[in-house]
């Protein structure tokens, strides 16, 4: 199928509707079909199921139960470094951020301000700052963690599209990062403010964090807000701070002078997490 064909069958699918059919299966507890249904996605992505907790294909209720497996304690080294990768999976951008614009593919950018859900004042603290977007493909680990130490200021819940997020639909839809389904989380650091956002996708059954658990569903038609201030969420560097029940991409926003990208980085590389990602800017 050609580039061209995959995107326009995007438009044209029944996103929302798939959407929900496959929350639903996921979280379905239908034993020994469930256990079939596992052991076809571990054959046909190739999951890596040594470096779980647990192994044992058999012994998870649910297909959600099973995709955001935990790992062994041992599989995930913290690299020693101010900023580690969040994530296994693949870099799909990083760079700078000019005017207001992250770069999402040739031919492609999109505005910091949409990504935060309109938020100009909030995305004017990345203005000559740097960005990372990281794509999660099926055989992933899907639990995000944080890329340094943080305390939890904001998460923002934005509603929209549920485009495929893959590396053909990233050159193919206008805007993808700030179209879809979103939650922005904001974080205040040592190195300044930071922001982690889950985008969601096709058949992202839902995206959740540890301080919240499920955003989503609901899913809203306007964009929700909850505040920290006034409460200590505090979460070390390498701490899981949310995750994918099916899905996705994180894309990652930093201050200006806060982060300097590891120079072995580059595009449709794969990553994992604990990995070096950066250090602190000098």
């Amino acid at each position: 199928m050609s580039d061209r064909l995959a995107v326009l069958l995007q438009y044209l699918l029944p996103k929302q509707a798939l959407t929900v059919f496959a929350g639903k299966v996921a979280g379905a507890k239908g034993g020994a079909w469930t256990a079939r249904l596992i052991h076809w996605f571990v054959g046909r992505y190739k999951v890596n199921m040594a470096e779980a907790a647990n192994p044992d294909i058999h012994s998870y209720a649910t297909f959600n139960d099973f995709f955001t497996r935990a790992l062994r304690s041992d599989a995930r080294p913290l690299a020693q470094a101010d900023f580690i990768c969040p994530v296994d999976g693949a870099i799909s951008q990083f760079g700078h951020i000019e005017n207001d614009q992250l770069f999402q593919a040739k031919g492609h950018t999109y505005s910091t301000t949409a990504l935060v859900g309109g938020d100009r004042e909030l995305a004017a603290q990345f203005q000559h700052g740097s960005f990372a977007t990281l794509y999660l493909s099926p055989k992933d680990y899907h639990r995000i963690h944080m890329p340094c130490d943080g305390r939890l200021t904001r998460m923002i819940y934005v509603p929209g599209d549920l485009f495929s997020v893959n590396p053909v639909t990233a050159r193919g839809v206008p805007g993808l990062f700030a179209r879809n389904e979103r939650v922005v989380c904001v974080f205040d650091s040592g190195h300044g403010p930071f922001v982690l956002t889950l985008v969601g996708a096709t058949i992202v059954g839902s995206m959740a964090t540890v301080w919240h658990g499920l955003v989503n569903p609901p899913r809203t038609r306007d964009v929700r807000v909850w505040q920290y201030d006034k409460q200590q969420v505090l979460l070390k560097k390498g701490d899981e701070m949310g995750r994918f029940l099916l899905g996705s991409t994180v894309v990652m926003l930093f201050p200006k002078n806060a982060l300097q990208f590891n120079p072995q980085w580059a595009p449709a590389q794969a990553v994992r997490m604990g990995e070096l990602m950066g250090s602190k800017r000098v």
